[in-house]
């Protein structure tokens, strides 16, 4: 089976300087955070947000049952300047909306649209639903979460499923890879009484 395919941490940034306004930041920053479907969080309205819990509300793909899901303090943050900026939807509408010409819910292929755009600056090729896999690395990477805890966050039905998110990445193993190389190789010591020209002649210099 392929392993899942995440964004390493500096492209991430990359990405995300992209972003040409706050909107399209939160949405960013929802998705690595919460890893919310990409369908699940265009669909949330106001009602949907917790802000105090740091919380929002997902109708999921599967179960079709309303959850709570959380995210980072910097989604909240983004959200709050986009919505302060573009003003509040109307009652019943989702949270996130065109900003050219009249407001309308911004589709899926519109959000696609975004993130396209700055592929196309990068030379990139990522999609949506690599930014649900970079949240599900970054959870089973983090030794302060229990897989069990990444799975429910997830909304996964199988532990086996979450469980294919601790597969390390190469990219992430630079810093560790750098230290190894560099590592100097150990000096072989013997016993004191030992002759090391006897050593020598037994094992080979």
């Amino acid at each position: 089976m392929q392993a899942p395919r995440s964004i390493p941490d500096h492209l991430w940034d990359e990405l995300f300087a992209g972003m040409g306004c706050d909107r399209d930041r939160a949405l960013l920053e929802f998705y690595v955070s919460s890893g919310a479907r990409a369908s699940e969080l265009l669909g949330i309205g106001l009602d949907d947000i917790d802000w105090s819990g740091q919380l929002i509300y997902v109708i999921s793909k599967g179960t079709r049952i309303r959850q709570p899901v959380p995210a980072s303090p910097n989604a909240f943050r983004y959200l709050g300047s986009y919505l302060a900026a573009d003003g509040l939807p109307d009652p019943g509408q989702p949270v996130w909306r065109t900003r050219r010409g009249d407001p309308r819910p911004l589709t899926y292929w519109a959000t696609r649209r975004i993130l396209q755009r700055a592929n196309d600056k990068l030379g990139t090729n990522w999609i949506l639903h690599d930014a649900r896999h970079t949240a599900a690395v970054r959870m089973a990477g983090d030794e302060r979460l229990t897989l069990a805890e990444v799975q429910t966050i997830l909304r996964h039905a199988h532990l086996d499923t979450t469980g294919r998110y601790l597969t390390a990445r190469v990219e992430d193993l630079h810093d560790k890879l750098q230290e190894h190389y560099t590592k100097p190789r150990p000096q072989r010591t013997f016993a004191a009484g030992y002759d090391p020209e006897d050593i020598k002649a037994v094992f080979g210099g």
